[in-house]
């Protein structure tokens, strides 16, 4: 499975992502640099845990990583923008068939 991770919040301001930046995953774990608008490492530590299991096909509600019935995961970077003067990131993970 692609993995397809997409910007869809920023609290605070963050001096890397935009709101609707993507980062895709090929076969689930392989970056795709055609696909993928920018990366920042911090963010990356947030999909780590998960980026496995939701490629072979565990159910984001199972890793308590969703919106109700929503087959999207959800995660957000660790910057504390209320400390640091950054931005907090939210992202939204998806499971697609590759191609």
């Amino acid at each position: 499975m692609k993995l397809e991770i997409t910007v869809v919040e920023i609290k605070g301001s963050c001096p890397v992502y935009k709101v609707g930046d993507k980062i895709t995953l090929k076969h689930g774990y392989v970056l795709d640099p055609a696909a993928t608008n920018i990366v920042c490492m911090h963010s990356l530590v947030s999909v780590m845990p998960y980026y496995v299991a939701l490629s072979k096909g565990v159910k984001a509600r199972d890793l308590n990583l969703s919106r109700g019935d929503s087959d999207d995961a959800f995660v957000q970077c660790f910057d504390p923008c209320e400390i640091t003067g950054g931005g907090t990131v939210r992202l939204k993970i998806s499971r697609l068939e590759d191609k």
